[in-house]
């Protein structure tokens, strides 16, 4: 694949999902079009990339999407976040607010983020406050979707479980630990485009965003559609929790940098 030919594809790539892939990762697309291609039995780049663009469905768009994209999670990642909300942020929005609590986890992979969001829930929080919690997990990957709603996982996942909550929300399931149905209903998972304005506009008065090392794959232009999207969705008062290498700061300066005891996360200004 030459560099115009990488550059042709990685624009329609970032045209459709606002993933970005620099000139160094020419390689890496690389292979996964020869994978794509040979289980098509497709030989010409040209003819592939008239299929991406003018597929009726989308279907082998989709299919390339989900090769370009890494997901390699496990429950309980970066635990002082997970702390911080836990033990500083959830008491504060449980204190202020009396309706349906909502948490939304962006990105969100194989579903670990998102269960590991149901286990502080209903370990921090009493029945009567844990009824009108929902967790809503997105993704653009269908494949990963399908698998976290399964809810089935091996030891690289839960290697950071705590014993007692594997034997309170796991049960065997061969050699793999499947989530418990109380824990998996309070999970939604649903098929989104971060950078698609009318997908975004489907979730709307969320009290915490977990967007975590997913915006490190998009362009300055779409992190900033993404994070003005977010602003959109959120309450006022709300939070957005970003990697912990990655700064609301340097994309936008309409969340305010909050600085609690385990983390450093975004809010939007608080209503007055």
């Amino acid at each position: 694949m030459s560099l115009e030919q990488f550059r042709r594809l990685r624009d329609f790539i970032y045209e459709k999902t606002g993933i970005y892939f620099p000139d160094s990762k020419l390689y890496f697309m690389e292979r996964r079009l020869h994978q794509r291609m040979e289980a098509l039995d497709i030989y010409d780049l040209n003819m592939y990339y008239s299929m991406l663009r003018y597929e009726n469905n989308g279907g082998e768009l989709q299919a390339f999407i989900e090769l370009l994209t890494v997901n390699e999670t496990y429950f309980f990642r970066e635990f002082n976040q997970l702390k911080c909300f836990a033990e500083e942020v959830l008491p504060e929005i449980v204190r202020r607010e009396r309706g349906p609590l909502t948490f939304w986890s962006a990105g969100c992979s194989t579903g670990e983020e998102a269960y590991t969001l149901a286990i502080i829930l209903s370990e921090m929080l009493g029945p009567e406050n844990l009824a009108r919690c929902k967790i809503v997990a997105t993704d653009i990957d269908n494949k990963v979707l399908a698998f976290a709603r399964k809810g089935c996982y091996g030891d690289r996942s839960t290697r950071h479980l705590p014993a007692p909550y594997l034997e309170r929300y796991f049960e065997k399931g061969g050699f793999e630990l499947r989530v418990k149905d109380e824990l998996r209903s309070l999970v939604e998972f649903r098929r989104m485009n971060l950078i698609d304005p009318d997908e975004m506009r489907d979730i709307r008065d969320v009290d915490v965003i977990f967007c975590r090392n997913v915006l490190i794959y998009f362009d300055d232009q779409s992190r900033r559609q993404v994070a003005l999207d977010f602003y959109q969705s959120i309450k006022a008062g709300g939070y957005v929790f970003l990697g912990h290498s990655e700064s609301m700061s340097r994309i936008t300066s309409i969340f305010q940098l909050c600085r609690f005891q385990n983390a450093i996360i975004y809010q939007k200004q608080p209503a007055r």
